[in-house]
């Protein structure tokens, strides 16, 4: 096929390899800026002692209302995580993009509109300024959201900065996202309160940056394309293996039956109230201690160690240790879940 025969399949916004294929290829073909090449979660501009980190987010998940949360507080929460992950836990300003189609219920409006207030006090963040427009019917699926916000940090931490030795936290059960959008939008009836764990980040991580502070040395949101992507896209950038242990995993009940059930890997499913953080091994206990004693970090757990490759087709590798042998992850080229964030 011809390069003007290619056309943009589902699986270039699936979080994985193929989108970030596509973003290298397309959008950054031509760049030299350092910072828009590292592909982080945001891009941090040195203001006097300090950065500035700016990132933004488009959500289109179906159903916009699922149990747990909105596409309102899905869009506040994940601007707000993009910018602790790299260490911007101090929120400055939120921008609020609305495109809306023509019939969209007033009332569903209102409702998302008070979800994302109420994400904002949460994070200790503010909308102030934004834009709406109305598209006619057909043209859209109902409501898409685009936020941009800004944060400042003293130091800035990379998705790209693991080492050998360092264990590899989750900050909390995984799989909960997704796996509570599918049951919503295809009306499972799945057994079990399965609730999206969207929410904001910025209290959590600054526990544990402050706790562990410069042994943190990597963070990132395991959102599309779960655990899975966000590891390997972690373990690529700097050269390392990474090894988790299957029973650290830490996953909610109702969540495992869902998994289990629906033969969904809860390694790929998206998450939007959880971080990965590699730190070195001597704050490990600090910061598990931080993250627990925090209300969103109560089931922290270490999951894993970074290892230096022993070849080169090692490099950038995750991989599971079952207990009985060793399995290797690899990402999706598609979604299981389609959007969901």
């Amino acid at each position: 096929m011809s390069a003007k025969d290619e056309r943009v399949g589902l699986a270039h916004g699936a979080g994985g390899r193929a989108m970030r294929e596509l973003i290298t290829s397309i959008f950054l073909e031509g760049v030299t800026d350092p910072e828009a090449l590292a592909l982080d979660d945001g891009a941090a501009i040195p203001f006097g002692d300090r950065f500035l980190v700016i990132t933004t987010d488009a959500h289109v998940v179906a159903p916009a209302f699922f149990p747990g949360g909105d596409i309102g507080r899905l869009s506040v929460c994940g601007v707000v995580n993009d910018l602790a992950m790299m260490g911007a836990c101090d929120v400055v300003a939120l921008t609020s993009s609305v495109i809306v189609e023509e019939g969209y219920p007033v009332e569903s409006l209102r409702r998302i509109s008070a979800s994302m207030q109420e994400a904002c006090g949460e994070a200790s963040a503010r909308i102030l300024t934004g834009d709406t427009k109305v598209m006619s019917r057909g043209e859209i699926d109902g409501i898409v959201l685009s936020t941009s916000g800004i944060g400042v940090t003293h130091r800035v931490v990379r998705d790209s900065g693991l080492r050998p030795g360092d264990a590899i936290v989750v900050t909390g059960t995984i799989g909960d996202h997704g796996l509570a959008v599918l049951g919503a939008r295809h009306a499972l009836g799945l057994e079990g309160d399965l609730r999206s764990d969207v929410a904001p980040l910025n209290g959590l991580v600054r526990a544990a940056l402050a706790a562990g502070g410069e042994a943190v040395h990597a963070m990132k949101d395991p959102t599309r394309g779960g655990v899975t992507s966000a590891l390997s896209e972690m373990a690529e950038k700097a050269g390392v293996a990474i090894v988790l242990e299957e029973r650290t995993l830490p996953m909610s009940a109702p969540a495992r039956a869902a998994a289990e059930l629906l033969g969904i890997d809860p390694l790929a499913v998206a998450n939007e109230g959880k971080a990965l953080i590699g730190v070195h091994p001597d704050a490990l206990e600090l910061v598990l201690a931080a993250l627990r004693a925090h209300p969103l970090g109560r089931a922290a757990a270490c999951i894993g160690r970074v290892a230096a490759p022993a070849s080169s087709s090692d490099r950038g590798s995750v991989s599971v240790d079952t207990g009985f042998g060793t399995r290797r992850l690899f990402e999706r080229d598609g979604a299981p879940l389609p959007r969901i964030c």
